[in-house]
């Protein structure tokens, strides 16, 4: 009798476990479908024609689906005094040069911060989680001031040297640099290695899928990037600036505003999907034991 009632218990523990993962996958699964809701809307956006933009009630879907949209993109920005071919190489010269950068400098940052005593050190941690509550539209007049003030105004450096600096990603590349075991850094220090060589070679190994992040972010603010604050000749404009100028011409472009959204969201899609893979695969099979 006491068999037969344990195996009863652990049938229904067994129902309970099965009847739970069903609930959370039916939660995942809505919650997925309403996150790539907008992607849909704005993909059949960009495919209908003009007369289905105005139906009313609006429909989700399209009658007569057509490229026309991203012919007319193209169309429009030919015939701007820069060919189309020059916004795309400056918006992947300061995607690829912020990103870089980024990357970079805040990886050394974060880790004289989570690793290393001076004074200071405190301070300035607390700067940074303060400087987290503010956007950066509050120090684009300071910004500016600085800029002119060096002679950068009117060119690329203008938009990638104010972007180098992350509060975000300095506290995302901290916190997680700061659960690295400190025998590990002392060890490291014994055998006669250096901070940098510490930094490069034992720390930002073990620290992939911080890295990943920190470049999704930056590549994804770098390539919306709008540069029209610092940026007034048009051969040093971005992509996100003139598509912004074409989708402010009202009603009648609406769907070519849809198509050079779709046109936008490919690439960081495209890098993000790239990351992804990598963070999955170095959170399966790395980890740090002290």
């Amino acid at each position: 009798m006491s068999h037969i009632r344990k195996i009863r218990v652990s049938c229904r523990q067994a129902g309970r476990k099965k009847g739970s993962t069903f609930l959370m996958f039916l939660f995942l699964a809505l919650l997925g479908i309403f996150m790539f809701f907008p992607v849909y809307l704005t993909f059949v956006m960009s495919v209908k024609p003009v007369e289905e933009l105005f139906i009313f009630p609006p429909k989700l879907y399209t009658l007569r689906p057509t490229f026309k949209n991203f012919r007319d993109m193209f169309e429009i920005m030919r015939q701007n005094r820069v060919p189309f071919s020059r916004y795309v190489f400056n918006s992947i010269t300061v995607t690829v040069s912020v990103t870089v950068l980024q990357c970079l400098f805040i990886s050394m940052s974060a880790f004289v911060l989570a690793k290393c005593r001076f004074a200071g050190r405190k301070f300035i941690n607390n700067v940074i989680v303060i400087s987290l509550l503010y956007q950066s539209n509050v120090i684009y007049i300071m910004q500016y001031m600085v800029l002119a003030k060096l002679n950068l105004i009117d060119s690329l450096l203008a938009i990638i040297l104010p972007s180098v600096a992350s509060p975000m990603g300095l506290f995302l590349m901290k916190q997680s640099i700061s659960q690295i075991p400190d025998s590990i850094i002392e060890s490291a220090k014994t055998d006669g290695a250096g901070l940098f060589r510490i930094c490069w070679q034992i720390v930002m190994p073990n620290h992939k899928p911080a890295l990943m992040t920190l470049i999704i972010f930056a590549f994804q603010s770098s390539w919306n990037m709008q540069s029209g604050a610092f940026v007034f000749h048009e051969q040093y404009k971005t992509l996100p600036t003139v598509v912004n100028q074409v989708s402010s011409a009202g009603l009648a472009r609406a769907g070519t505003a849809m198509a050079a959204a779709v046109f936008m969201l490919v690439p960081p899609v495209i890098v993000f999907t790239v990351a992804q893979k990598h963070i999955i695969e170095t959170m399966a099979h790395s980890g740090i034991r002290n």
